[in-house]
């Protein structure tokens, strides 16, 4: 049984931080790539950024590039999303998701993640 928990969304005003987590219930946690992603209404779901297991590398999308840091604490099996300079573009629903162990392709396509959480909120008023 995967779960997924994500927290730290908000409402904030433009160039404000969040700090997002995701607490996951899953075996094997430190051998998982995490991904987040998120979705802005009348868009598609898309990647914001990913992390390989051993946090070996991390990677992002262009539009979050050195404003967003992802993170992970295997100990606690929980991974994070620092967000700084937000922007009201940045505003959707933002989801944790899990990889299989061991996996090792693509990071950034959603077909690579088998677990997702529900989701948080995520809102930047200019």
């Amino acid at each position: 049984q995967v779960e997924l928990v994500e927290s730290g969304g908000g409402l904030v005003q433009a160039g404000a931080s969040l700090r997002l987590s995701c607490a996951a219930s899953v075996r094997a946690f430190s051998s998982r790539t995490m991904g987040w992603f998120r979705q802005a209404p009348g868009k598609e779901r898309e990647f914001v950024a990913a992390i390989t297991w051993l946090a070996r590398s991390t990677y992002y999308a262009d539009s979050v590039k050195g404003r967003f840091t992802v993170s992970r604490d295997n100990a606690q099996n929980t991974v994070y999303l620092q967000m700084n300079s937000l922007k009201p573009e940045d505003t959707a629903i933002y989801y944790c998701a899990a990889a299989s162990p061991g996996y090792g392709g693509s990071a950034n396509e959603q077909h690579a993640y088998v677990s997702w959480g529900q989701g948080t909120q995520v809102t930047v008023s200019s």
